[in-house]
């Protein structure tokens, strides 16, 4: 008997979680991570013409447009709440040296001044640093007997920066991997009287295979070889603190890791070990992955989306770069 008694009251007195979890409104106040549309930033993709939005096959939902579209579409994304956007330019011509990225006409430099004219303060307007989609051998840096050159790389791209806020940018994100490449960029800004422009550097940034839908939509694979000599090692964690540590020495103001979810540790390990403001870019394979097993029925695309996005936010990064910025934002908003 006494036994029994020892056993029921062993039974009250367990730890029961259950019970902040069985009303709605109770696992609502105890959420420790809480998505906002304030915190993605939405990539789109830019080309010539008038009227033209072209759904990429690879990536539903997701287009190549003008400008004038685009914008409409911007018009959307800051209606859900989505204030931020990062752009990429998708150039008529190509060139050994992606000279379309810099040129003062080029497709972004008048993408960018139509977005900052029709939204003004309400658009924080990111750019994309980057020369491989407009270079006709699809490498991020100028090549010279198969070999992708460092410095002159470097060169360009800070180049390119100047002209993006030239055009009126509010943040310019290097995405090339070059070496040296945060802290030329920032000089350059600083002695063209842009010390107040942010560098959201792509720190570490691995060679990915999940890159596949984007080079679709950017047109800008590789004409010959990888990109594994400037792109990180996927079985590498130490070095990506060594790259992002370079960065933040060089005058980065936000870090980056691409891909976001195969990279969860390195998030972690790069909030924890800096403690500065951490993006990661839930990337192109991500989204389509997602996007084909909900075609097919294999999982609930809405459920799966807010899940991948949450570990993202769970993980330390605090800005989220997103193809499902739209429809996150709207899920949110109810």
């Amino acid at each position: 008997m006494e036994k029994q008694k020892n056993n029921d009251f062993h039974l009250d007195m367990i730890t029961r979680p259950r019970r902040l979890r069985m009303n709605p409104l109770v696992r609502d106040m105890v959420e420790e991570t809480a998505l906002s549309p304030k915190d993605f930033i939405y990539p789109m993709f830019f080309c010539e013409g008038e009227k033209v939005r072209a759904e990429v096959p690879s990536m539903p939902g997701i287009y190549r447009q003008s400008i004038d579209m685009g914008l409409k579409e911007i018009e959307e994304a800051l209606a859900l709440g989505v204030r931020s956007v990062i752009l990429f330019g998708i150039p008529d011509k190509k060139d050994p040296l992606g000279t379309g990225s810099y040129a003062p006409n080029g497709i972004i430099q008048r993408t960018i001044a139509a977005a900052k004219k029709a939204f003004g303060s309400d658009l924080l307007v990111v750019t994309d640093v980057c020369l491989c989609e407009y270079t006709d051998h699809g490498h991020c840096a100028p090549v010279e007997n198969g070999v992708i050159l460092n410095d002159p790389g470097v060169a360009l791209h800070c180049r390119t920066a100047l002209s993006h806020v030239a055009a009126g940018a509010d943040m310019v994100a290097p995405s090339d991997m070059m070496d040296g490449r945060v802290g030329a960029i920032r000089e350059t800004l600083d002695e063209a009287g842009f010390q107040d422009i942010p560098i959201m550097a792509y720190s570490a940034k691995y060679s990915s295979a999940f890159y596949g839908p984007f080079r679709d939509a950017a047109d800008s694979s590789p004409q010959f070889g990888d990109r594994r000599s400037y792109q990180m090692n996927p079985a590498n964690a130490e070095e990506a603190l060594r790259e992002v540590a370079l960065d933040i020495e060089e005058g980065a103001d936000i870090v980056m890791v691409k891909p976001a979810l195969p990279y969860l540790d390195i998030i972690r390990r790069v909030k924890d070990t800096f403690n500065m403001p951490v993006a990661a870019y839930n990337v192109s394979g991500e989204y389509s992955m997602v996007k084909a097993a909900a075609r097919l029925g294999w999982v609930d695309n809405d459920r799966v989306m807010m899940e991948s996005l949450t570990a993202i936010k769970r993980a330390g990064a605090s800005i989220i770069l997103t193809y499902f910025a739209k429809e996150a934002a709207a899920l949110l908003k109810g």
